[in-house]
């Protein structure tokens, strides 16, 4: 397998690769990239596939590894390619001194996804190798070795399921929207091998997060069978006293929705319980004492002990903070934020031309920017936010959960500046429960 180390070299990967796939978002520090070509050989990834990485500034050692990874198809496959860029899913890993890893596989629309999103075809090597090789480029060996907090869309849910039953001792948690990995025979799809249940893959905290127009309220259509296949793995898997549940998103179809503002709280707070300290240390298991369970399909949660019905059939949930949103999220997924966004930093002025750097707020990720001239409100960027799939976002939203290209820039232009006269601005942070922070 070929390997092409990225390093500020973005011209080196478009000339080996051919459209969509062929402009990528070029990397820079803190981003950094691999790509492999394909194989023929067996067992081996038959698409080619990039990586790109995000490292946090700061950190000097990595604790973890948070894996955004798309679906099935070309144009999920192809957004992928701007995953690392997402502020949001940056300020998850960015809170456990984590990388944030996007792949990017390039499968032509009508190849068999099953090539990749199983990873026993190839893509867990090709992922091992690539934390590997990255280790290596960003100056951090360790992310060869973290625990991986994995999140995965359709056919992504499929991949990261798997490396749960595959890898159950490196997986902090798993978030699986939609896709769900295969544990028994489906005759309409001989070709694809069922997994057996690992012990070890129990103990590893996962959620099902099928839209309801999958199967749930809506029985018909392309994506009907989605809850069925979720159900069927569902129960199997808390049958076992698997630590699962299942987060129906009530507004949507097989589109992410507004999944990130239940999924990233999810994955923080077993990120929180189980990284441990230092590096090199087992990860912890999740504490016991602290779980709330529901019925499945239900919408009230209540802690363990209290709980009157069926654990085997029950929806798990770690802790009475994510109860509570979870509750909120499958009602309406407005799920409540009283925690205004981080302030902008870094804002600078150069001529009429405005440019700040801004993190996202970890609850309620980044919706707009609000710019101030002497007082008063002049602008908003982007200037008419918008998002057909969940809630507007200033990065906007692909998909399959990640940001839209070209890319979203942090700057302004004030048309309106009288030449000659000083002006004095400030940019406000204002996240998607419309709370806001002002420039320091």
């Amino acid at each position: 397998m070929r390997t092409i180390l990225l390093l500020c070299l973005s011209t080196l990967i478009t000339s080996a690769q051919k459209p969509p796939y062929d402009k990528p978002p070029a990397v820079e520090p803190p981003y950094y990239r691999v790509r492999y070509e394909a194989s023929n050989k067996p067992g081996e990834l038959i698409f080619p596939v990039q990586y790109t990485v995000w490292i946090p500034a700061g950190v000097k050692n990595l604790r973890g590894l948070v894996v955004h990874q798309h679906g099935c198809g070309e144009g999920s496959c192809k957004s992928g390619q701007t995953g690392a860029f997402d502020l949001h899913w940056q300020a998850l890993a960015k809170k456990h001194d984590c990388a944030l890893l996007a792949p990017s596989y390039e499968q032509p629309q009508k190849a068999n996804c099953q090539m990749w999103c199983d990873p026993r075809n190839g893509s867990s090597k090709a992922f091992r190798q690539a934390l590997s090789d990255l280790g290596r480029q960003c100056g951090h060996p360790e992310l060869n070795e973290v625990p991986w907090a994995l999140w995965g869309h359709s056919g992504g849910g499929h991949w990261a399921g798997g490396m749960v039953f595959l890898h159950a001792e490196r997986v902090v948690a798993a978030w699986l929207r939609s896709g769900v990995p295969l544990i028994q025979p489906n005759p309409e799809r001989p070709e694809i091998k069922p997994y057996d249940i690992p012990a070890n893959a129990l103990a590893v905290p996962i959620m099902c997060n099928p839209g309801t127009k999958e199967g749930v309220t809506v029985k018909d259509g392309r994506f009907a069978r989605v809850w069925p296949a979720n159900e069927l793995y569902f129960r199997a898997m808390r049958g076992r006293g698997s630590l699962i549940g299942v987060a129906v998103d009530p507004l949507s179809a097989h589109e992410c929705g507004n999944q990130r503002y239940m999924a990233i709280p999810w994955l923080d707070a077993c990120l929180t319980a189980r990284l441990s300290a230092k590096n090199g240390q087992a990860m912890k298991p999740m504490p016991a004492g602290k779980a709330w369970l529901a019925p499945l399909l239900g919408k009230k949660a209540t802690p363990r002990k209290k709980f009157e019905g069926d654990e085997k059939t029950s929806v798990w949930l770690p802790n009475r903070a994510i109860a509570m949103a979870w509750q909120r999220y499958v009602e309406d997924t407005a799920i409540p934020d009283n925690t205004p966004p981080p302030a902008p930093t870094n804002l600078r002025v150069n001529g009429n031309r405005l440019t700040w750097s801004a993190e996202a707020d970890l609850e309620s990720g980044l919706a707009k920017f609000t710019i101030e001239r002497d007082g008063k409100q002049i602008a908003t960027v982007p200037d008419d936010a918008k998002n057909r799939f969940g809630r507007p976002i200033f990065q906007g939203l692909q998909y399959s959960d990640t940001p839209t290209v070209p890319l979203a820039r942090m700057e302004f232009v004030d048309e309106t500046a009288k030449p000659g006269v000083r002006h004095r601005y400030r940019v406000f942070s204002v996240n998607t429960a419309g709370l806001e922070t002002p420039s320091r």
